[in-house]
C-alpha cells in the first residue's frame, strides 16, 4: 500500500478518556474511533490486524477438526427463556421488539442457539462427536464500558460449541481445544497463561481462562513461576472482598502483597494482572437438557448432548497484543499481527534517486508476497517517523541522505536497533529477518 493512497488518519492527541495503551495508540494510529459509548469503527489498519487475527484462529481451529458456521446475531429471547438464562443475564443482554412485537436479544454468546441448530438434526451416536464455532459479532451491554476494545459493548467473538456422547469424549475434546487454544496465542506471539476459573453465567462443572499477562490487566491472577500452575483469584478465595481489593491493586501495588499458600511443586506463589482473552467451559447436559436436545445412543436410549463451550476474544486481542507490547511511542505488533511488516519510508520525495530505489524495492516485496507499506508522502522526515513508531511497523527501511554515500538503514521497532548497508543487501536482509 501507498502510504499516499492510505487512509490511517494518525493523530497528536488521544481522548481524555483513552487511560490504557491500546486505547490511546490505537486511536492515535489510526486503528479505530469511536462510533459511540464502547463501539468502535475498525478502520483499514485494524481491519488488517483484526483480520490477520481471526486467520489464525480460524486456521488453528479448522487443523483441530471443528467446523466454521455464522449463526444470525439477532437470537428470539424464548431461547433464552427455555435456558433460564433469561434472567441471569440481567441488563447486559440488549432485549429488541420487532413491528409485530416479537421480541429478540442482541446475542452476546450462542449456546442455545448453536443446540437448536445442533437438535433434530444430529440424533445418532454416530454422528458425534461434533464441534461447531464462529467468528461473529456479538453484543453485551455493559454498564461501565471503557478500557477502548478491552471493555466494549460490540465486539468480535469466536464461539465454538461441542456435542459428545459421553463426558469422557467431552473432556477429551475439552483438553485437545486447550491445547489449540495455545498454539492459537503462540502463533500471535503473546504471552499468556491458562488459569483455573470460574464459570459465571455461562455454568458447566468446569472451566479455564487464558490471560495474556500484562501490567494493566483487570484481572488479578496467581501464578507459579516454576510450572504451569495458574488460578483466578476468584477460585482460591473465598472472601469477595478481599478479592475485590486484590482486583483494584494494580501491578506494583500486588508485587509487594504475600501469598503464604505455595505451589503443589514446592515453589512460591506469585500475583499476575491478566487480560482475559479466552475461556473454555465444560457444560456437561446444562444446555440440551433444558432444550431437549437429545441423541440414541448405542443401544437405542435417547439422551441429553453432553456439551461443551470455547470463547476467544478476537477484537480483545487486537488490544491485548499492544498491552503487552507497547513504549512511550506506540505500538509494537508481533511479526504475526502486523499490519504490514515493512514500512519503505522515503526521506525526500523530491530525491529522484531516493524515489527510485523506495519503488523498486516495494515491488520486489510484493511480488515476494510480504506486507509492505511505501510512505511516498512528502512531509517531513521527522513526521514520517513519529508515525512510524505510533504505528508501530516491525521494520521501517529509511532511505535518506546516507543514499548518496551507497549506504540505506533498517529500523527494527523492537529493539530500536538501526542496520546500516548497502541497498543492493536490502531484500535479503528484510527476508532474513521476517
Amino acid at each position: 500500500m501507498r502510504r499516499s493512497r492510505a487512509f490511517i488518519p494518525t493523530a497528536k492527541e488521544a481522548p481524555s478518556d483513552a487511560t490504557l495503551p491500546s486505547h490511546r495508540f490505537l486511536i492515535r494510529g489510526g486503528f479505530i474511533n469511536q462510533q459511540g459509548a464502547g463501539l468502535y469503527n475498525f478502520m483499514p489498519l485494524g481491519k488488517i490486524v483484526l483480520e490477520k487475527i481471526r486467520a489464525v484462529v480460524k486456521e488453528e481451529l479448522d487443523n483441530a477438526g471443528c467446523s466454521e458456521v455464522q449463526l444470525s446475531f439477532v437470537t428470539p429471547l424464548g431461547l433464552w427463556e427455555r435456558s433460564g438464562r433469561s434472567e441471569a443475564m440481567g441488563k447486559e443482554m440488549l432485549r429488541i421488539s420487532d413491528r409485530h412485537e416479537n421480541e429478540f436479544v442482541l446475542s452476546p454468546t450462542n449456546e442455545e442457539a448453536m443446540v437448536e441448530l445442533v437438535k433434530n438434526r444430529v440424533t445418532s451416536y454416530k454422528d458425534l462427536p461434533l464441534n461447531l464455532y464462529q467468528i461473529n459479532t456479538k453484543f453485551r451491554d455493559e454498564a461501565r464500558p471503557r478500557y477502548g476494545l478491552l471493555r466494549g459493548r460490540e465486539f468480535l467473538m469466536k464461539d465454538g460449541y461441542s456435542f459428545h456422547s459421553t463426558k469422557e469424549d467431552m473432556v477429551r475434546e475439552f483438553d485437545l481445544m486447550e491445547d489449540t487454544y495455545k498454539k492459537i496465542f503462540n502463533r500471535l506471539g503473546l504471552d499468556f497463561r491458562v488459569v483455573e476459573a470460574d464459570s459465571g453465567a455461562i455454568g458447566g462443572t468446569g472451566s479455564k481462562e487464558f490471560h495474556v499477562l500484562a501490567n494493566s490487566g483487570e484481572d488479578t491472577l496467581v501464578v507459579c513461576e516454576s510450572c504451569d500452575y495458574g488460578a483466578n483469584i476468584e477460585t482460591i478465595f473465598d472472601d469477595q472482598a478481599e478479592i475485590d481489593i486484590l482486583n483494584e491493586k494494580s501491578y506494583e501495588e500486588l508485587t509487594e502483597s504475600k501469598i503464604d499458600k505455595r505451589c503443589d511443586c514446592g515453589a512460591e506463589l506469585h500475583f499476575k494482572k491478566g487480560i482475559e482473552v479466552g475461556h473454555i467451559f465444560q457444560l456437561g447436559t446444562k444446555y440440551s437438557s433444558a432444550l431437549e436436545a437429545n441423541f440414541n445412543d448405542e443401544n437405542g436410549r435417547s439422551k441429553p448432548f453432553e456439551m461443551a463451550t470455547f470463547g476467544i476474544g478476537v477484537s480483545r486481542l487486537v488490544a491485548a497484543v499492544i498491552e503487552q507490547n507497547h513504549d512511550e511511542n506506540g505500538c509494537i505488533w508481533t511479526k504475526t499481527t502486523a499490519p504490514y511488516t515493512v514500512n519503505i519510508l522515503i526521506s525526500n520525495a523530491k530525491d529522484v534517486n531516493q524515489v527510485n530505489l523506495g519503488e523498486e524495492l516495494y515491488e520486489e516485496l510484493k511480488n515476494l508476497n510480504i506486507d509492505v507499506m511505501l510512505d511516498d508522502r512528502k512531509d517531513r522526515f521527522g513526521f514520517k517517523m513519529k508515525d512510524a513508531e505510533l504505528i508501530g511497523f516491525p521494520y521501517t527501511v529509511i532511505i535518506g541522505k546516507e543514499l548518496e554515500r551507497d549506504i540505506v538503514e533498517i529500523y527494527d521497532r523492537k529493539t530500536k536497533e538501526i542496520i546500516q548497508l548497502y541497498p543492493r543487501d536490502l531484500l535479503s536482509k528484510i527476508t532474513e529477518l521476517i
